[in-house]
């Protein structure tokens, strides 16, 4: 009775560790197992150098996936963060329809990917959507063909994320800016700072954690976008919006070629380290000091 009572934490929890250790960390190992061979349709399991990351990085579809990544991060991570924040402070002056604009903002998180997509593929369908409705009042020389754009469709996929997340970083920056100490709002305004230069100068930067949060946040769900890229352009025209995950997807269940949708996948986690770790490493430096 006693080993129990002493061991049954650990009993309970050794279901989910066994689990985990085998379906998350197994699978991870087995993963860069797999794109150090020469696997196709089936896995093959006899290592063979780099030569699916050779094969990745001289592939002009991967390097227009991987340039798509940046391209549809950096503008969805910093507009959607813009956007974001000029929202979060309008609603701090505590406006008297702030419960319904934010309910309106934050909507749209509620949504899944594939919703949101298959909305604004009807949006921006240049048959069916914008131009068809503007050009139906009169302006028939109006166009906006971005989707069917190779040069921009990419940014009908920043433009659905943006529209879905920045509620959600509005709700991070809001709660952000109620955590601010009263009193020293009050003091800024008694010696007649403005209220914008109360802002840039004392509020913001003391949400600095709430930005590295919220850029954390943005990353991870820029880096693994595939169900938005799915029902909004299925990677076209051609693949010309195809992003890693799509472009790992198309490998493994497209092509048949297991062995470079493995190395595309040990490639987005590499990406995935380089932002979360030095952000694990910050937190628990400060958490010793």
């Amino acid at each position: 009775m006693r080993f129990l009572e002493d061991h049954l934490p650990k009993i309970m929890l050794a279901p989910s560790f066994i689990a985990v250790l085998i379906f998350v960390y197994g699978f991870i190992g087995w993963t860069a197992w797999v794109s150090l061979t020469r696997s196709k349709l089936l896995p093959k399991y006899e290592i063979d150098s780099f030569i699916q990351y050779e094969r990745l990085f001289s592939s002009l579809r991967w390097d227009t996936a991987f340039g798509n990544l940046f391209v549809f991060g950096g503008l969805f991570i910093v507009i959607a963060m813009i956007l974001g924040l000029m929202l979060a402070i309008f609603l701090d002056q505590n406006i008297r329809t702030e419960g319904a604009i934010r309910t309106i903002y934050l909507y749209p998180m509620a949504l899944s990917m594939i919703v949101t997509g298959t909305a604004w593929k009807w949006i921006l369908n240049p048959g069916l959507g914008l131009e068809s409705m503007v050009q139906g009042w009169g302006f028939e020389t109006f166009t906006f063909d971005w989707l069917v754009n190779p040069d921009k469709a990419i940014y009908t996929i920043v433009l659905a994320a943006i529209w879905q997340s920045s509620g959600f970083v509005m709700a991070l920056f809001l709660a952000g800016l109620r955590s601010v100490d009263g009193e020293i709002i009050k003091a800024a305004q008694i010696d007649g700072i403005p209220t914008w230069r109360t802002y840039s100068a004392i509020i913001i930067p003391s949400m600095a954690p709430i930005f590295l949060s919220a850029f954390i946040v943005l990353a991870h769900l820029a880096i693994k976008s595939f169900d938005l890229v799915i029902a909004l352009t299925g990677g076209g025209p051609g693949f010309a919006t195809d992003l890693p995950a799509t472009y790992m997807f198309a490998m493994a269940f497209s092509r048949g070629d297991i062995g470079q949708a493995a190395s595309s996948a040990m490639v987005m986690m590499g990406v995935v380290f380089t932002i979360v770790v030095p952000y694990l490493y910050s937190e628990l430096r400060v958490k010793n000091d």
